[in-house]
């Protein structure tokens, strides 16, 4: 597009002064915002825009009045106490993934600021014996699932895949791959994980005009989780515009897409009740939620706003609501939110037919950026500018047919938010939690772990705690890290 085209084109979506300082621009410069200009769709900035401020007003002015009511009984089920439902729901997970129906859909855009450290969350070490990495233990933790679906359908090793699809975003993109480049991939096949990027919307001033964070670059921030949608139909390359990750999943023959966020060490990965359990309720669109730990936990959970399914934040609900039970004893508001989804591929396909009715969030902020008229950097003292972002759970509301498993939390949730040593959501609560999981693994299949002792078990060696008849009677004296079953014994 010739200078003047693209100059015309921003003047007829009233942000031509994003060519201010055009003229005093050197050579390297225009190149720089020329390609940031050409590649904005500066038409949908203003439509989001547009639509985030209505939403914004329609709610305040109804004051939220839509009635937020809890789950329906038949939208939820759950795996606690219900063995045989569990094990018919696993099976028909695991003979969709030997079929090779099922992918893996990463959230991993976060660096580990508020951990003390400024690379990928993925990478970080929670101080297992071990010191493998969250990415390790997910990406093993693949590779030992696509074994079980092996063994249980007869196929040959190697045979069976679930492709993983990382969304990085720019900060992270470069330095996860080369994490994985570097670990070889934690032993899967590097054709098999495939990365893509989280898109990002410029920061924009109270009345919607894109600010510049210098005279030559517009300020932009990430458009949230929710991103994720939109993200799926960019281009893999450059060079092969065609090549997305929808078309990805239509080329491998995935049906099925399981969705997580990277902070959660216990998460399991494509997991096959879930799968399964989804695949048999006909569901386009599920999430996994654990039960409240208590009444006034600051989580959002899944809900009814109207007619509609929703994830509700827990500011959004009343005391008297946070504290009502069920005909069974069990809080009404129990089904807290854990960023863990599934989608069959034709949903994640449908969205863009809907996108232009969700409402991205405002998040007003202190954004740094150039004054148009002196050409000065300006750091504000107070919020002088928006963030737009949309969150991964706003498309609940357009699913035809939504699902709710729950599951034990001990079992499933255990994220990574705070900083070491603050005694909830940290490093040492996620490494905790996840060595409790394995002494209870072990005891399960019958072994004795002694008290103080702390055993941990490779994902390699065990996905859920199958796999390990072979301890049954054994006491266990001594901590330590196996990679193999037979190397438990060692540990007697």
């Amino acid at each position: 597009m010739s200078i003047d085209n693209l100059r015309q084109r921003y003047e007829s979506a009233g942000q031509g002064h994003l060519f201010t300082f055009w003229d005093v621009l050197d050579e390297s410069e225009r190149e720089a915002l020329r390609a940031q200009l050409e590649a904005l769709d500066i038409e949908r900035v203003n439509r989001i825009y547009n639509k985030a401020v209505s939403s914004e007003k329609e709610l305040e002015s109804s004051g939220g009045k839509e009635p937020i009511e809890p789950l329906p009984e038949d939208a939820a089920d759950s795996v606690i106490g219900v063995p045989e439902k569990t094990r018919e729901w696993r099976e028909t997970g695991l003979q969709a993934i030997a079929r090779g129906e099922v992918g893996v859909l990463l959230m991993a855009g976060g660096q580990g600021t508020r951990l003390g450290s400024s690379a990928p969350k993925g990478c970080y070490d929670i101080g297992l014996p071990s010191h493998k990495s969250l990415f390790q233990l997910q990406a093993e933790r693949i590779a030992r699932l696509q074994r079980i679906a092996e063994e249980l359908t007869g196929k040959p090793a190697g045979s069976v895949v679930i492709p993983w699809y990382v969304m990085t975003s720019g900060p992270t993109r470069q330095e996860t791959e080369a994490f994985f480049k570097k670990h070889n991939h934690f032993g899967l096949k590097a054709k098999n994980v495939i990365f893509f990027e989280q898109g990002t919307l410029p920061c924009l001033t109270m009345d919607g005009k894109v600010l510049l964070e210098t005279r030559s670059r517009v300020a932009v921030a990430p458009e949230g989780n929710g991103g994720l949608y939109a993200a799926l139909r960019q281009p893999l390359s450059p060079s092969d515009k065609s090549h997305t990750v929808l078309s990805d999943l239509d080329r491998r023959g995935v049906r099925y897409v399981h969705s997580y966020g990277v902070d959660n060490c216990l998460v399991r990965i494509a997991d096959p009740v879930f799968v399964g359990y989804c695949i048999q309720k006909q569901a386009d669109c599920a999430a996994k939620v654990v039960p409240k730990a208590y009444p006034t936990e600051s989580v959002g959970v899944v809900a009814r706003r109207g007619d509609k399914f929703s994830v509700v934040e827990y500011s959004e609900i009343s005391r008297e609501q946070a504290e009502r039970r069920d005909a069974k004893g069990e809080l009404a508001f129990r089904a807290a939110n854990i960023v863990n989804h599934f989608y069959t591929a034709d949903f994640l396909r449908s969205v863009e037919a809907f996108e232009d009715e969700l409402a991205f969030h405002i998040a007003r902020k202190k954004i740094p950026h150039v004054d148009l008229a002196s050409g000065e950097a300006v750091k504000p003292a107070k919020p002088n500018g928006m963030k737009l972002e949309m969150f991964v759970f706003d498309v609940f509301p357009f699913t035809k047919r939504f699902a709710v498993l729950e599951v034990v939390r001990a079992d499933e949730f255990s994220p990574l938010k705070n900083a070491p040593g603050t005694g909830s959501d940290d490093p040492e609560t996620s490494r905790r939690d996840l060595l409790a999981q394995h002494r209870r693994f072990l005891e399960a299949a019958g072994a004795k772990v002694l008290d103080g002792v702390e055993i941990e078990l490779s994902p390699l060696v065990t996905y859920a705690g199958e796999g390990l008849e072979s301890v049954k009677g054994k006491t266990f004296s001594r901590s330590g890290y196996v990679e193999s079953v037979e190397e438990l014994d060692a540990l007697v």
